[in-house]
């Protein structure tokens, strides 16, 4: 059971990996899940798009693409992540970098919890559990140096 973290072919690092792990774990367990096996695998804007055409037929860009291999109440996924798209969000959403990055991050936690983000109703469900989980983190993990 482990949260991975793969970077394709972009130069990015990762910071606070332990943080981002802990943080996962504890909105899962909020939620009555708990994690198996999650890789995020980070990539540019060209690198998600291909898994997006391939695996799931949308001739689009995207921030991110989540494969849900849920076993009962164990969250399982390999997630895609374009930090090319995080860069360009977050400055279109006037927000910071890593907010941003944490925001998409945990967005594809929320999906496998089951929120979706299809119509305009689950889109404001979603976009609040995000910013809820964000606050959490902040509030009980960044500040306290966890």
């Amino acid at each position: 059971m482990a949260i991975n973290f793969f970077i394709e072919d972009i130069d990015f690092k990762i910071k606070d990996k332990k943080i981002i792990r802990d943080w996962i774990k504890c909105v899962a367990k909020l939620e009555g899940k708990r994690i198996g096996d999650i890789n995020y695998i980070f990539g540019s804007d060209e690198y998600v798009k291909e898994i997006n055409v391939n695996y799931l037929k949308h001739d689009y860009y995207t921030d991110i693409v989540t494969f849900n291999y849920n076993e009962s109440d164990c969250l399982n996924s390999d997630v895609y992540i374009s930090i090319d798209r995080v860069k360009d969000n977050a400055k279109s959403f006037a927000s910071s970098f890593d907010d941003e990055f944490y925001r998409v991050v945990i967005h594809g936690i929320l999906h496998l919890l089951g929120y979706q983000d299809k119509d305009f109703n689950d889109q404001k469900v979603m976009r609040k559990k995000e910013e809820e989980c964000i606050n959490f983190l902040k509030s009980n993990f960044l500040l306290k140096g966890i």
